[in-house]
């Protein structure tokens, strides 16, 4: 039992390694992400299961406060809102369960965190459909080979792909990038 605990630490020592290449894209999100904020606009972030869970830590970690003190910024996780989620699955379906949130919540200048591991929800996929109809940028982050959402992307998005295929060392990186995201935040919008 111990060597398979041990081999999971190092398996996450490894993608996090590999993983440092994608500091010039993390760098990017985070720049579009201030620019938006700084802007008056909002970050609305969304995902399935383990990624809808960091969808909300980093919508938390906006409206509350990450390390520094701050003022809170304009976030929403997309996953939190059970009544929306079941109407729009009940009477439309529940591929659209983002997208009309999306559609609704978001402006021109907003940012859209799209969180999936493969790249193919298709709740996800519509997200980030919408989210360009409504002037809006999107952050993605995916591993693998970066799924459907790859196509979906244009020159002003930001895709940061976790050079792994096991779900749980994509999601790991995931909450890693989440971090330095909002360390970047914070220390643009802290006042010390």
């Amino acid at each position: 039992m111990n060597e398979r605990v041990l081999e999971h630490f190092a398996q996450s020592i490894e993608v996090k390694q590999a993983s440092r290449a994608l500091v010039p894209a993390i760098v990017r999100a985070a720049e579009t992400m201030k620019a938006a904020l700084q802007a008056g606009r909002k970050i609305l972030s969304c995902g399935n299961g383990g990624s809808a869970a960091d969808a909300q830590h980093f919508s938390g970690e906006l409206l509350g406060r990450f390390e520094a003190e701050r003022r809170s910024l304009p976030a929403i996780a997309l996953t939190t809102d059970t009544s929306t989620m079941t109407a729009v699955a009940n009477d439309y379906a529940f591929a659209d369960i983002f997208a009309r949130q999306v559609a609704g919540l978001g402006v021109a200048g907003d940012v859209l965190l799209a969180i999936t591991t493969s790249g193919n929800s298709e709740n996800v996929l519509r997200a980030a459909a919408t989210a360009h109809d409504n002037g809006m940028s999107i952050v993605a982050l995916t591993g693998r080979d970066g799924g459907k959402l790859v196509s979906v992307l244009g020159s002003g998005d930001v895709e940061i792909r976790v050079p792994a295929n096991r779900t749980i060392r994509i999601q790991e990186v995931h909450l890693l990038v989440i971090h330095a995201i909002c360390d970047l935040i914070d220390a643009e919008f802290s006042p010390t």
